[in-house]
C-alpha cells in the first residue's frame, strides 16, 4: 500500500465501506474522529471503575474497622494499580484484589479497548491521509474531552 490522498472510490476494511461521495467520505472522516474518541473514553472509564472498586473496598474496609487504603499511584496518570495495599493499625499489610464480578468488568473494558485500537489501527494501514490527520484530530479531541482531570502536585 502507498500513501495517497484519495476521497470518491476509496475503500476502507470491507467492500462494502466503499467510497462513492465526497460527503461519504466526510462521513467517513467524522465517524473515524468519533471512533478514535470513543477510545479514550474507554481509557477514561476504565480507569474511573478502577477508582470506584478501590473506594469500594476502601469503604468495606473502614466499616470493618480494618484501616485504609493507601493509593500512592493515583496521581491521575496512567491506571491505577491491581492491587491495592490496606495498612491495618497493627502494622499489617494486607492485599486488595478485585472479585471475580469486578476482574470480568475490567477484562471487557480492556478487550473492548484492544479492539477498537486494532480497529484504529486497521483503518492508519491504508496510509489515507485524511484518515490518518483525522485518527490524530480524534486523539486530540478525545484527550482534551476525558483527560480532563485534576493532577496531583506533589
Amino acid at each position: 500500500m502507498l500513501w495517497n490522498w484519495y476521497t470518491v472510490d476509496s475503500c476502507f476494511i470491507a467492500k462494502s465501506w466503499h467510497i462513492t461521495s465526497h460527503g461519504m467520505f466526510a462521513g467517513s472522516c467524522i465517524g473515524v474522529i468519533l471512533l478514535v474518541m470513543s477510545l479514550e473514553f474507554l481509557r477514561r472509564a476504565s480507569k474511573e471503575y478502577d477508582r470506584y472498586i478501590i473506594k469500594q473496598a476502601q469503604l468495606k474496609q473502614q466499616a470493618h474497622g480494618q484501616g485504609t487504603i493507601n493509593t500512592p499511584d493515583d496521581n491521575g496518570f496512567g491506571k491505577l494499580p491491581v492491587r491495592v495495599t490496606v495498612t491495618a493499625s497493627g502494622g499489617s499489610a494486607r492485599k486488595f484484589r478485585p472479585n471475580m464480578f469486578q476482574q470480568v468488568i475490567r477484562a471487557l473494558f480492556h478487550m473492548v479497548q484492544f479492539a477498537v485500537a486494532y480497529f484504529i489501527m486497521l483503518l492508519a494501514m491504508y496510509y489515507n491521509g485524511y484518515i490518518i490527520i483525522c485518527i490524530i484530530i480524534g486523539a486530540f479531541l478525545g484527550s482534551f474531552v476525558f483527560s480532563w482531570e485534576p493532577i496531583s502536585l506533589g
